[in-house]
Order: structure tokens, then C-alpha cells, then sequence
């Protein structure tokens, strides 16, 4: 019996220009807003710290945030 991944999150290993499934899933949730982003919408996300974003604007809130709490 096939397991349906719909409406589970994926884990994912972040690179340069794309990304590794580690878990299978159909999303992932923005580090920075806690929305949800189906795989084939995700554009965005931080190498260093292995987080996904739901657009350019919460990965640039991403790096305001840690900028003040470092």
C-alpha cells in the first residue's frame, strides 16, 4: 500500500540552487512567518541555516532578526 504524502511536511536538506527531500512530504513552513509552502512554490531559503522562507521579504526579515539578536 502506497503512503499519500499530501498534507504532510517534507524535511529537506538546503543548497545552492535547489534543495534534497530527506523526509517526503508535500510542504514546508517559513521559518519566519509560519506559513505553509508547497514544494513547488519554494523559492527561498537560507543555506547557513537550513530554513525555507515564504518570499523574498520574510527571508530578508529572517536576516533583520538575526542581525539583532546576534
Amino acid at each position: 500500500m502506497l503512503m499519500s504524502q499530501r498534507d504532510r511536511p517534507a524535511r529537506l536538506h538546503y543548497m545552492a540552487y535547489s534543495f534534497r527531500v530527506l523526509q517526503p512530504g508535500d510542504h514546508v513552513i517559513c521559518a519566519t512567518t509560519g506559513a505553509k509552502i508547497a514544494l513547488e512554490d519554494l523559492r527561498y531559503w537560507s543555506i547557513a541555516r537550513q530554513e525555507p522562507y515564504a518570499s523574498a521579504q520574510a527571508s530578508v526579515q529572517a536576516e533583520l532578526n538575526r542581525a539583532r539578536a546576534g
